[in-house]
């Protein structure tokens, strides 16, 4: 029996993973990933990093960050605590749906993760207090091969869902797009 459903988006290859827990009177069990089922999904890379976060403030936004090949990476994005607006934004090059993003809910309730596949910048804004997410990572961070959008750039016009209360000052200075931006080659 499969723990998981997953479903497309309208970007290719951006995927919602949907946990089927266990549940009895003394809570549940949640399977995050399983490399078998997850081949099915396009997670076919070993995962290299995982990372924890928590961010304290509702309304706070980290991203929108990448990493250029060859580091580039697939993440599968979970939310065990809280609630948050996540998104993806594809920057593969010669993509149909080239800086066009994606934004799903993410909980500790709803259960739910997103695959983003390699060619994408990621993000998300804090919808209540004290969130912590956990990525899966199929390569290992490299400083030298980061990448990031602004969060406001009106190319992308990402439609947060509240206003912004808390962005780093690397955020904030992440530069805008220039027209030349052609994307990423994987």
């Amino acid at each position: 029996m499969s723990r998981f459903d997953c479903f497309d988006t309208p970007i290719n290859q951006l995927k919602i993973i949907q946990r089927k827990p266990i549940e009895d009177s003394r809570g549940f069990l949640s399977r995050f990933y399983c490399a078998e089922e997850f081949k099915a999904f396009g997670f076919n890379k070993a995962i290299q990093q995982i990372n924890h976060t928590l961010t304290r403030q509702k309304g706070a936004v980290r991203g929108l960050h990448y990493q250029h090949p060859p580091f580039a990476e697939t993440k599968l994005v979970s939310c065990i605590k809280g609630e948050i607006f996540d998104i993806a934004v594809d920057i593969r090059k010669n993509s149909p749906t080239f800086l066009h993003w994606h934004g799903e809910i993410l909980s500790e309730h709803n259960q739910r993760s997103l695959l983003i596949p390699e060619g994408f910048a990621h993000g998300f804004q804090t919808l209540t207090e004290d969130c912590e997410l956990i990525y899966l990572h199929t390569a290992p961070y490299n400083q030298a091969s980061e990448g990031a959008l602004n969060i406001l750039d009106k190319a992308i016009n990402v439609q947060w869902p509240i206003d912004i209360k808390d962005l780093s000052e690397r955020d904030r200075n992440h530069p805008m797009l220039q027209q030349d931006f052609q994307g990423l080659t994987l």
